[in-house]
């Protein structure tokens, strides 16, 4: 069974939203992602899963957009679900969120996503950062496996 996060579902259509999601870690440090809009919050770097691609494809191709960093040895740490209304794109979202514990390894740039930029944490602060309860929640867990 999926763990779910969040509120439960209410009496909307969702939409299945497949994304993958990043614990970066680097010398005890967490790198967050600040996103400016819909609502300002630090989240994990990672997100939607395009059709035909892999989860780690997508995993790198996120962080850069988000963080403008290039990561190493993603490790699958698990999976949970969220129901929530996504306003930048319009639709009511069941998404499926997979965790991933990876390095970053070299900072190209900027990040290449509008309204997004990088941060780096303490893990114990990053964890108090995160908004969303599913982020938390495996940031967490990180955080009590070191």
């Amino acid at each position: 069974m999926i763990p779910r996060f969040g509120p439960p579902p209410g009496p909307h259509r969702y939409r299945l939203r497949p994304g993958a999601y990043a614990v970066l870690l680097r010398d005890g440090a967490a790198l967050l992602t600040f996103q400016r809009a819909p609502e300002p919050e630090f989240q994990l770097p990672g997100g939607g899963i395009d059709p035909g691609e892999s989860p780690q494809v997508a995993l790198h191709r996120e962080v850069y957009e988000e963080t403008g960093w290039t990561i190493s040895t993603p490790r699958r740490l698990g999976v949970y679900r969220r129901f929530c209304h996504m306003p930048e794109y319009g639709f009511w979202a069941e998404k499926m969120c997979s965790i991933w514990l990876a390095r970053p390894i070299r900072r190209l740039g900027p990040p290449s996503e509008a309204g997004h930029s990088a941060h780096w944490f303490p893990l114990a602060d990053a964890v108090q950062l995160l908004d969303d309860p599913g982020s938390r929640a495996f940031a967490a867990k990180v955080l009590r496996g070191l």
